[in-house]
């Protein structure tokens, strides 16, 4: 029997967050606490198991928070530093656990040797880097976290290719403005799927609010989530009462199992 998948969700704001530094934006001087949001992440746990998905400038924050005392593993959905900038902060694991696996495109883990040089230096290494274990992937083949098979999924933000996830029946994408017909059909009729939707007006790299809806309804899942929210699709609460039932928005916190 296969032990229930939770996600926690760690962060569900865009590359800003939720209030946005300096802004007199009404919603970032909301006192509701799922207006705040912080930078996109998941965290998923079953059994003995935990892996998250995306590793932003909130993760330390994100991970006191949750208690997590142990990671198995990070997903990386592209190489953007909302989703990368908490890298150095898997010293606490790594110091407790050794290596840390990282499963990303070849591409992103390009980017992450130019920008944190010092994590893969292979010579005269800072003893207090922390070391991680580089497993590419990529859109054509299936990989195992754990006891679960991931489909990872090709969607474009803008015009760079970036990878989310079909774990079970449970669908992860985010930062999607478009995606081609094969990929959907890696994740039609998924159980819950979370997709982004950042505000009401269209944006050149990410879902509108209206575009996200027409894609839950191509997919077909039972619940769907929205995720990746700017200040700028509106207070929390008066949102959701204008979704429909079987869509929600996401919050930091928030717990969901299958």
């Amino acid at each position: 029997m296969k032990s229930p998948l939770t996600i926690t969700f760690l962060g569900t704001g865009t590359s800003q967050g939720i209030p946005v530094i300096g802004s007199e934006h009404p919603v970032c001087k909301s006192e509701n606490p799922k207006d705040k949001r912080l930078r996109v992440s998941v965290l998923l746990s079953w059994a003995d198991f935990n892996f998250v998905i995306d590793i932003g400038p909130d993760f330390r924050q994100q991970m006191l928070r949750e208690k997590c005392s142990r990671i198995n593993g990070v997903l990386l959905t592209h190489e953007h530093s909302d989703h990368t900038a908490g890298i150095d902060d898997i010293r606490p694991f790594y110091f407790k656990q050794g290596d840390i696996p990282f499963y990303a495109h070849k591409r992103v883990f390009k980017s992450l040797h130019q920008r944190f040089a010092y994590i893969f230096e292979t010579e005269n290494k800072y003893p207090g880097a922390p070391t991680i274990t580089e497993i590419e992937i990529n859109k054509e083949t299936p990989f195992n976290i754990g006891d679960k098979k991931v489909i990872p999924v090709e969607a474009y933000h803008d015009t760079l290719p970036i990878l989310g996830f079909r774990i079970e029946d449970f669908t992860y994408l985010t930062d999607v403005k478009t995606m081609a017909d094969a990929e959907i059909e890696k994740i039609k009729n998924t159980k819950i799927l979370v997709i982004n939707a950042l505000r009401e007006h269209p944006h050149a790299s990410h879902f509108s609010l209206s575009e996200a809806l027409d894609f839950i309804e191509e997919v077909n899942p039972q619940r769907a989530y929205l995720t990746h929210i700017s200040h700028l699709l509106g207070f929390h609460d008066e949102v959701s009462k204008q979704l429909p039932e079987n869509v929600f928005l996401a919050y930091d916190t928030l717990k969901i199992t299958l």
